[in-house]
């Protein structure tokens, strides 16, 4: 297993990066559930999965920013102020996303279960909490647009400037 450098990621840094990819590509399925109110294989097979693939992106999130704060000196770094300010906003939004979920089903006194698992037990509402987990979706938006500029950025040096920064986490 290869260690981040000042020239590319290591192992651990790229199985996070491109897991959590995976993870949230399956997450943005959740906006098919909006079409024909979830009656299609979609809504029916992939979306029950969104509470516990959103708790284990927690649960990645927070891995993945102990590995970085561990290893800020071995990572290559960011090209300019616009790039460092872009993976700010897509880290508080992999965690704000995940909490404001929790926040919704927490505060519907539904309690969180994942994997089949029951992490809090049902409970009482708690009014305050799905007026702040209430900007869910929204957030889930932005983020859609942030994801979709992130690959973009990417593609850009890749292909325009070729300049090797996506070498660094393939």
């Amino acid at each position: 297993m290869t260690s981040d450098t000042q020239h590319r990621y290591g192992t651990l840094s790229r199985w996070l990066h491109w897991g959590m990819a995976v993870f949230i590509g399956w997450q943005f399925l959740k906006f098919f559930d909006r079409i024909n109110d979830g009656e299609h294989w979609v809504g029916q097979a992939l979306v029950p999965w969104h509470v516990s693939i959103g708790t284990l992106l927690l649960l990645l999130v927070v891995l993945r920013l102990i590995w970085a704060g561990v290893n800020r000196g071995n990572r290559p770094a960011s090209l300019s102020v616009w790039a460092r300010l872009g993976h700010f906003l897509l880290y508080a939004s992999m965690v704000l996303l995940p909490v404001t979920g929790i926040m919704i089903l927490l505060g519907g006194g539904y309690g969180l279960a994942a994997f089949g698992m029951q992490l809090v037990p049902r409970g009482e509402p708690i009014a305050w909490m799905p007026t702040l987990g209430g900007v869910h979706s929204a957030l889930a938006w932005i983020f859609v647009v942030m994801s979709a500029g992130h690959i973009v950025m990417a593609l850009y040096h890749h292909f325009v400037k070729r300049d090797g920064v996506l070498d660094r986490v393939l």
